[in-house]
């Protein structure tokens, strides 16, 4: 039927007796009701510390004009931050006045900041990759002010030096401990630093569990409102995940097939050969499950299983993924034994060098988790009988980030003998680190003659982004993470919705555990984890590819 002139169908105000869903959370509020969701175009912007989002495309914020890093002398800031911005001034995708602000609780002076920042960088950095002209540029730039956002006289003199650099939009980057977030961000408010024009960056964990988050999420909401909180998961903004999007999206050759007719398995894995290194107190509250599975891992389920966005656009990319998370289905109590396995770390050897244990490590007995595995499964149209395996842990035998898509076997085999059983599953590996490359797995004749016909053999197809693009160096994700967050794009964060539904689901699972008495299962160092984990998917017909 053809729409009346001007007349946008998708913001049509609902039915007056509807009950109108917001995007975001969920909610439900009746039309003409507290709360309500009108629909009409465009929406009023929802008052501060309301939980909901902007359901339409809005306007992208001006670039920042300062940028004040909370934690500037960390490890974060000097492994990951400061080269970062280095490199971004190295290519001139800085905004021409932008200032960059340091603060932490060290006493330091504006030039031995900038001392420090040229130490990282030229750690950081291989001496082949540096110039010095950028080098001066980005230490022009700096600025520090001390501060502690428990003591005042320190916060309001943040402040004012905030209002004496900035020229516009400010945006605070919070590469602090998760129980600093509530206090800075009322703090900024508090002196007049926080307004229309400010946006905030926030480090995972957002807290370690529900309850926790959506605390954590209410208190920056009481200074922030949500399209003004950026929520790092670091794992968006690596180049082998945006070529993910690009994949799946930039190509007709694989959508067609990207669902349960076609696609038999989905495996995602994240492998880490290092131990806790010095984290074992922040480790030990949290756990496999916490620090990668609940953020790193069901991201990359979320852009490997969401539907087509109508744009690449905050908005449009983060109502899909909230859609796969919420179709997840729970793993419950009577599930947990089935359907997940937990494991840690015994001595072992990684690429033949003797490692300890994890209780080794840490000093004491602990329960905690260094290895999960599960199967999961998102009820929806597109994948209803597809497992998703997902598995991630310390000290396994590579440092590895990849998605795997078994396509399902051809309906009927036209090839006798030995070429019916030479017939393998076509496979598609997404590998996102260490290096970045596509291997799509097809059936291709076996060279020379055999008596008895044809025989098949699987061949690969591969694709190396870093030979392809030889030009190119390895980018930081922090990178694209600062660039996105200077020009006020939120694509690639993580919104509060998203957030809260992950725990909600990874909580259940950690729930099941404790009321099951579920222990860690050993593995030694240098192994894929416990031999439960190959019992997981292996009683259901598949196998870890590794």
């Amino acid at each position: 039927m053809e729409q009346p002139a001007g007349e946008n169908p998708i913001l049509r105000p609902p039915h007056p007796t509807c009950l109108c869903v917001c995007a975001a959370c969920g909610r439900r509020a009746r039309r003409g009701g507290e709360n309500e969701c009108t629909g009409a175009a465009p929406p009023a912007v929802l008052k501060s510390g309301h939980p909901h989002v902007r359901t339409t495309r809005v306007t992208r914020p001006a670039p920042a004009s300062l940028l004040t890093i909370f934690g500037a002398t960390g490890d974060l800031a000097q492994r990951m931050l400061l080269p970062s911005l280095y490199s971004l001034q190295a290519e001139n995708l800085l905004p021409p006045g932008l200032r960059i602000l340091g603060s932490a609780r060290s006493d330091l002076d504006r030039e031995a900041f900038a001392n420090l920042v040229a130490d990282a960088i030229n750690e950081r950095i291989p001496a082949v990759e540096r110039d010095d002209t950028a080098l001066r540029g980005l230490l022009e730039r700096l600025d520090y002010a001390a501060a502690s956002v428990d003591d005042a006289a320190s916060m309001q003199a943040l402040a004012a030096r905030v209002s004496d650099l900035r020229n516009g939009d400010v945006l605070y980057h919070l590469s602090t401990a998760p129980r600093f977030y509530v206090p800075a961000c009322h703090a900024l408010g508090a002196h007049g630093a926080a307004d229309a024009r400010t946006r905030v960056m926030l480090e995972k964990p957002i807290g370690k569990d529900l309850a926790s988050a959506a605390a954590i999420n209410d208190g920056v909401a009481e200074v922030f409102d949500e399209d003004r909180v950026y929520r790092v998961d670091h794992y968006l903004g690596k180049e082998g995940v945006q070529n993910l999007i690009a994949l799946r999206f930039g190509n007709a050759l694989f959508e067609p097939l990207w669902n349960a007719r076609h696609i038999e398995q989905v495996q995602i894995t994240v492998g880490e050969t290092v131990g806790v290194e010095g984290r074992g107190d922040y480790y030990d509250d949290s756990g496999a499950m916490r620090d990668m599975l609940q953020n790193h891992l069901l991201q990359l389920l979320c852009l490997v299983a969401m539907e087509p966005p109508a744009r690449f656009e905050p908005t449009a990319v983060r109502n899909e993924k909230i859609k796969v998370l919420r179709s997840l289905r729970a793993i419950g109590h009577g599930q947990v034994a089935t359907e997940s396995v937990a494991g840690q770390y015994t001595a072992g050897a990684i690429d033949g060098v003797a490692v300890p244990g994890y209780v080794q490590e840490l000093g004491r007995d602990s329960g905690t988790e260094t290895f999960v595995a599960l199967r999961a499964h998102v009820d929806n149209w597109r994948w209803s009988g597809v497992p998703f395996y997902l598995r991630t842990g310390k000290r396994l035998p590579s440092r590895c980030t990849e998605i795997y898509i078994q396509f399902r076997k051809v309906p009927y085999s036209i090839f006798g003998g030995h070429a019916a059983a030479d017939m393998r599953s076509n496979g598609l590996l997404i590998r996102l680190q260490p290096e970045e490359r596509i291997e799509l797995d097809l059936m291709a004749k076996t060279p020379g003659l055999d008596r008895s016909g044809l025989r098949l053999s699987q061949v690969a197809l591969d694709l190396d982004f870093h030979e392809e693009f030889a030009n190119q160096r390895r980018r930081i994700s922090y990178e694209r993470l600062y660039l996105d967050a200077i020009e006020g794009n939120g694509t690639l964060f993580v919104r509060r919705d998203e957030t809260e539904t992950a725990w909600h689901w990874v909580d259940a699972i950690l729930d099941g555990w404790r009321t099951a008495g579920v222990a860690p299962k050993p593995y030694p160092a240098g192994t894929w984890g416990p031999g439960a984990a190959v019992s997981l998917i292996e009683r259901h017909g598949h196998g870890w590819r590794e």
